[in-house]
């Protein structure tokens, strides 16, 4: 129940405001954050791939109220597929983007953030590796969708993400569940009104349950986000009897939770690629990570409690 409240002080200048100056917040958000510019993260890259371990890097921030700050958020994952160029690493680091980054939320945004994601896109396809659009709240999924599929025009390997939380992801799942897509599945970190989405947990995994057997037993390349120990062992399930070999799905985790299972998926030849956010607008997506389970807000609380 605490989930919905969280997300709800996510969207508030106050909370922003007193978390923000909380001396141990720091502490607890370079848990999840590793890092605030392209030179902070840079090392993690190296040393995570040198483990054996695939990323997906976000640069965080999604209030954005200008096209000015929509065309500097373009700027900085070029600047981060620019670093990432001599590093010869391919698709074992690919980027996610939200298009509320890119300016859709702004009067004609879907244009806008069309026209500023498909040069991150090329440029990330130069260096041998693609772009994963993030799903948000459902108001903005179809004009994703419409992204994605203009995008694949060009670049096919471009991927989504669907909410297994939202009634319609299993009709979207049907439909994406093609050749040569690319879909990465979640549970939902919205807060979504009861119109448009499961509000119970064991009917959302029961349909996170449903809609990986369809994205399974597609043509399509299926991405497990989950840290679930019961969904990752379903998926192993459902992917062993669609006959599916390690390298035809992968899992993907948040960088900061269950690093050890990150290390032992990989050890079993697991594709495991990690989640991994950096920069200075980490507010909404250190709240998002708070309110998806309980054990991270407890972690926050205890670190609070603790440092006085």
């Amino acid at each position: 129940m605490l989930g919905p409240v969280i997300l709800a002080a996510s969207r508030s200048d106050r909370m922003r405001r007193l978390i923000s100056a909380a001396p141990v917040t720091k502490q607890v958000v370079d848990r999840f954050i590793p890092g605030e510019t392209v030179d902070d993260v840079v090392p993690i890259i190296e040393d995570m791939t040198g483990k054996g371990l695939e990323l997906t890097m976000d640069v965080v921030g999604e209030d954005i109220t200008t096209p000015e700050q929509a065309a500097a958020a373009r700027d900085a994952y070029l600047d981060l597929i620019d670093r990432l160029k001599p590093l010869e690493l391919g698709p074992r680091v690919e980027m996610s983007v939200k298009l509320s980054m890119f300016g859709q939320a702004l009067d004609g945004g879907h244009e806008l953030a069309l026209a500023n994601v498909r040069p991150v896109v090329e440029a990330a396809a130069e260096v041998g590796t693609t772009v994963t659009l993030d799903a948000e709240d459902h108001t903005t999924l179809d004009s994703m969708f419409a992204i994605h599929e203009e995008l694949r025009k060009d670049f096919p390997q471009t991927g989504c993400v669907i909410q297994a939380y939202l009634f319609r992801t299993e009709a979207d799942a049907r439909r994406l569940a093609a050749s040569g897509s690319r879909v990465r599945l979640v549970k939902g970190a919205y807060k979504e009104p009861a119109e448009v989405a499961y509000q119970n947990k064991h009917e959302i995994d029961k349909a996170y349950v449903r809609i990986l057997r369809t994205l399974m037993e597609g043509d399509g390349y299926p991405m497990i986000g989950s840290h679930d120990p019961r969904l990752i062992s379903v998926a192993q399930e459902l992917a062993r009897r669609a006959g599916r070999k390690l390298d035809e799905y992968e899992f993907q985790m948040l960088y900061g939770i269950r690093g050890d299972e990150h290390l032992r998926l990989a050890a079993e030849g697991h594709r495991m690629r990690v989640y991994t956010a950096y920069g200075t607008d980490w507010y909404g997506y250190f709240m998002r990570r708070l309110a998806e389970k309980p054990a991270n807000l407890r972690f926050f609380v205890r670190s609070m409690v603790s440092k006085g």
